[in-house]
């Protein structure tokens, strides 16, 4: 199988996080990840269309020619494909209260944080757009005070002591911002904590680059 994806952007990492993290529990899952230079309009090829016709990354290309295109469908796949040493856990319950949390992280978090970079220092260029950063800027603060109240009781992950998607998807949304020079954690220091132990995960020093 082959990753096409993108260092830096947020659901190319996320992606990338989770295959380091179950790689370091002692998953082999043997994907070769090719690298797309978005800066460079490497998404727009013919090629990569052909992947995927909106121009998005990632995209996991399976063994029998067909293509994911969706992160969460490409995480998904991978935990049926390789059920040992999972995320997501061993029940319905512990599943579905996963995936309840790294939907929050992702809609309330990650995905505003891109938005904040795009319209505020947008590595493509886009023009500022001063109103949506603010109308970002007052949205943050429930949902990251969500998350601070979560690492509240000294747990060292956000499910507790087991990683999870939601830990790569709330990183990768991180990871943007500071490429994009956003500080947006400055007041939470449950938050500062976590980030700062989770970066020196040997999953995120093999993944991150910002």
């Amino acid at each position: 199988m082959k990753l096409y994806t993108v260092p830096a952007a947020p659901n190319p990492t996320k992606v990338m996080l989770y295959i380091a993290e179950r790689e370091a529990s002692g998953s082999s899952l043997n994907i070769e990840q090719v690298r797309v230079n978005t800066l460079k309009g490497e998404q727009n090829s013919p090629e990569h269309l052909r992947r995927n016709r909106f121009g998005a990354l990632p995209v996991l290309e399976l063994d029998d020619g067909r293509y994911l295109t969706e992160s969460l469908s490409i995480i998904d796949f991978l935990e049926e494909k390789f059920p040992e040493n999972n995320m997501l856990g061993s029940n319905p319950a512990e599943r579905s209260f996963a995936r309840e949390l790294e939907r929050i992280v992702e809609l309330r978090v990650a995905t505003p944080l891109a938005r904040y970079v795009h319209v505020t220092n947008s590595p493509f260029g886009l023009p500022a757009d001063p109103k949506a950063a603010a109308e970002i800027e007052a949205s943050l603060p429930k949902a990251l005070g969500f998350i601070e109240e979560l690492l509240g009781d000294g747990r060292n992950l956000l499910m507790g002591e087991q990683v999870s998607i939601a830990d790569c998807t709330l990183q990768s949304g991180l990871q943007f911002a500071r490429f994009g020079k956003a500080e947006v954690i400055g007041d939470y220091p449950n938050i500062q904590a976590w980030d700062q132990a989770y970066r020196a995960r040997t999953a995120a020093l093999a993944v991150l680059k910002f």
